[in-house]
Formats: structure tokens, sequence, C-alpha cells
């Protein structure tokens, strides 16, 4: 799952409004962005397969220390700790919150990946998936519903969201939207690699975040009066 996670962010920023919406991209992707620099490192393992699913040329072969479910609440616990740290008012709730949004990551993912999550970090551990990714149309449609309903909740927790803020965010939906079709019906280039789809794809969960972030934060007309979100 890609954007799908991203409705996770928008609903969580409903919750609190002081947690940036930034850093939510960031942690509910946060195993993925941990994922692609293991496999640069060896630690773990994925192969390009074209057409290994309807949805994906991914074969994702070996993730314990990433993307089973032991893994994800330790990693969602260690967030919580670092925001603790990292805010100076030692506000639980926002922590809880970035920490519910990495954890998201594996049960999403588990609707849509084939049996390669595993549960635990031994090599024996069961893997489970439901696998959407077979059927890329159910696949697009639903990452499109869960972003589309989180987008609602976002909008709606905010009367005071400007009228260029609401713009500016349906345009950032409507190209995650597009990167989406790409991502799950584009054919693999010749010049692909497991390196190349690495690092690039690692840049560009980093970027979208960014983009969360600025047009979360800027857009707002209160935003040069407000202290700067977490």
């Amino acid at each position: 799952m890609f954007i799908g996670h991203y409705a996770v962010s928008y609903a969580l920023k409903s919750v609190d409004k002081e947690v940036s919406l930034g850093t939510l991209f960031l942690a509910v992707q946060f195993v993925d962005i941990l994922f692609f620099p293991l496999t640069l490192l060896g630690i773990e393992r994925f192969r390009l397969l074209k057409n290994f699913t309807q949805s994906t040329h991914f074969d994702l072969q070996y993730m314990p220390y990433s993307h089973s479910l032991l893994a994800t609440f330790f990693w969602g616990l260690a967030c919580l700790i670092l925001m603790l740290f990292l805010n100076s008012k030692r506000k639980l709730r926002i922590a809880a919150i970035v920490a519910i949004a990495v954890m998201s990551h594996w049960f999403l993912d588990l609707l849509v990946h084939t049996p390669d999550l595993p549960i635990s970090i031994h090599s024996t551990s069961t893997k489970v998936g439901f696998g959407l990714w077979n059927h890329a149309w159910a696949t697009y449609l639903l990452e499109a519903m869960l972003l589309v309903v989180g987008l609602f909740l976002y909008f709606r927790s905010a009367a005071s969201h400007s009228r260029v803020k609401k713009i500016g965010m349906m345009i950032f939906a409507a190209v995650l939207l597009a990167i989406n079709w790409l991502n799950i019906f584009g054919e693999l280039s010749a010049t692909d690699t497991e390196t190349s789809l690495a690092i690039t794809t690692t840049i560009a969960y980093l970027v979208i975040a960014l983009i969360a972030y600025v047009l979360d934060y800027t857009s707002s007309p209160a935003a040069s009066f407000r202290k700067k979100p977490v």
C-alpha cells in the first residue's frame, strides 16, 4: 500500500491539530523508509519481478526488521519515546499519535500484501498477507477511497482552513492519486534496478512528507502567529 497510508496521517491530524502533518506522513511510511536503506545494506531483500502481482513488480523476500508485526510495534514504541524526548512540553498525546501512525503501516499492508509480512523477526516466522495486490483495480480504488476519507476528516476538523490551503491540499491529493496510478498500472523501465528504486523511492517519501508539511503549515492564515508544530 502507498497512498492509503497517508489517509491515516490526515485522519490523525484531525485528532490533534498540534502534530505536524509532515511528521505524520513520515510516520506512516516509517517502516518503508527504513526498509529500502536496509536493502541497500543487504540486511533485507527484495527483487524486481515484472508483474509479480497485478499491482506491483516487487517480490518482497526478506524484511523482518522493518515489516514484521513485532518490529512494527518496536518502531512505534521507539518513535513514541523519541517524540517525547524531542517535544519540550513532553506531550504524551502527540507522541502516542505518531506511534499509532507508525504501527498503522503493518495493518494496512496486511490487506494488500501477498503472504510476505512476518509476524516476528525469526527466520521461520509465519508470514501473512491478504493479497489484494493480485487485483489492481481493487487496490487502486481502496487506496483512493481511504485517501479521500482521510482528507475529508482533515478538512472537517478545522473550519479555519483557508481556501488556498484546501485547494493546495486537493491538488496534492490529486497528484498522489496520479502517482499511485503509475505505481500500480505502470510498467518497469529497462533501467530500473533494485538499487535505483530503493534510492528514488526513499527520496520520494521524504519529498512527499516535506510537501505535506509545507502545505499544512504555511497555507494557514494564522501560520505566522503560531508556534511551529512538532
